[in-house]
């Protein structure tokens, strides 16, 4: 295995003045054995930026690196790597054994050598008795072992993925994620993989890398990434349900600082007040989860005094979806908009009824405005994290 680096890579469609930028200045070092999810919404350079790791795509200007080795001149053949398309890729009218052979054969493997590996890699994915079947004999499940087999039996230094579980059911989406973890632990291999699924980078990789309009948002651990995100886009992104957003302004009132909007003033916490107070005065977005809410017997309005690090609004009930222990309840504040809250199952409540909701301001994120407005809430956090 090996290391991949992209150094102020940049593809633009079509080169010249008027393209459009597909891929803007993006800096990424993926370590040797390191499991690495880019994520994003359709149209963020995600699969592009791996289409120019694989050589498919010639890049417009900047450096990609594999084993240390500038790989920008070299044939997407040459460059030692191996990936697994969303459709699979596979020859429909080979079987199983001879689409996993193809590439040893191109190469000129020996025979032996080749049913080695072949065996070895059906194995190991547990597709032995689909060796002879053809791929329309396949569920999709299976056919995604085949890719990944035909990927693993050429050995190469690195096995880029791009949305290979886009085409199988929810469940069996949740099994192969788990498939392709376990497979990445036993053969220690270095993985770039690409989706839309926040949900499936968060519980697949080492390292997350969230991407928008072509730049590279934030990088880092995937928890770290949702508690802790370097802007509103990412806080949007990142979390299922999303983030709520409250719009509002901070101020100062008796030495003390406050969220004001619509419903109310919401006091600031010790901590995070020290850290907002160069923002005192101005127009700020509000950022909490779904699981900071709760649904309280509680006065109308926000709670300024007594408990501070609450803030208690009455919201009409929308939608209640059940999901088995917890339910996502929607809402609607007086002043419009949406909130979700993700509470028990235990709490009962019902749709066109009101509610008033607490907020866990400890846990809140302030985020200046606009689609990639900064999380000033962070302390510091984000020189740990990389954005461009």
């Amino acid at each position: 295995m090996a290391a991949v680096a992209l150094e102020h890579v940049t593809k633009v469609y079509p080169s010249g003045k008027n393209g459009v930028t597909a891929v803007s200045d993006v800096s990424l070092e993926i370590a040797d054995r390191e499991f690495v999810v880019l994520v994003g919404p359709s149209g963020c350079g995600k699969s592009t930026t791996l289409r120019v790791v694989a050589g498919l795509e010639e890049v417009s200007s900047g450096l990609i690196r594999i084993g240390g080795s500038v790989v920008n001149n070299v044939a997407p053949k040459d460059r030692d790597i191996a990936m697994v398309f969303q459709n699979y890729a596979l020859y429909p009218h080979m079987t199983v054994y001879k689409n996993m052979a193809f590439g040893l054969k191109m190469r000129r493997v020996p025979r032996d050598e080749i049913q080695r590996k072949v065996h070895g890699a059906a194995e190991l994915l547990g597709i032995t008795p689909l060796l002879d079947r053809k791929p329309k004999q396949l569920s999709g499940g299976e056919r995604q072992r085949v890719a990944v087999g035909r990927a693993i039996v050429r050995q190469p230094q690195a096995f880029l993925f791009d949305e290979p579980l886009s085409n199988l059911d929810a469940r069996l989406r949740v099994q192969m994620r788990s498939e392709l973890k376990k497979l990445h632990r036993r053969l220690r291999i270095t993985v770039i993989y690409v989706t839309h699924d926040q949900e499936e980078a968060m519980t697949l990789g080492d390292r997350i890398v969230v991407m928008e309009s072509g730049v590279v948002q934030q990088s880092g651990p995937p928890l770290d990434v949702y508690s802790h995100p370097i802007n509103r886009f990412v806080a949007g992104f990142v979390g299922t349900p999303p983030m709520n957003f409250f719009d509002g302004r901070l101020v100062t009132r008796d030495g003390a600082l406050f969220f004001e909007t619509a419903g109310g003033a919401l006091q600031m916490p010790p901590g995070l007040s020290d850290r907002l107070q160069p923002y005192a005065g101005r127009q700020m977005i509000l950022g909490a989860r779904p699981e900071t809410l709760d649904l309280v017997a509680a006065p109308e309005g926000w709670m300024a005094s007594g408990e501070a690090a609450q803030a208690r609004l009455p919201m009409r009930v929308q939608v209640v979806e059940p999901l088995g222990e917890s339910s996502d309840v929607y809402l609607q504040p007086a002043e419009g908009g949406q909130v979700v809250a993700r509470v028990s199952s235990q709490v009962g409540v019902t749709e066109g009824s009101t509610v008033h909701v607490a907020l866990d301001v400890s846990r809140a994120h302030v985020f200046e405005p606009g689609e990639t407005g900064s999380n000033v809430a962070l302390n510091g956090y984000g020189a740990q994290t990389s954005a461009n």
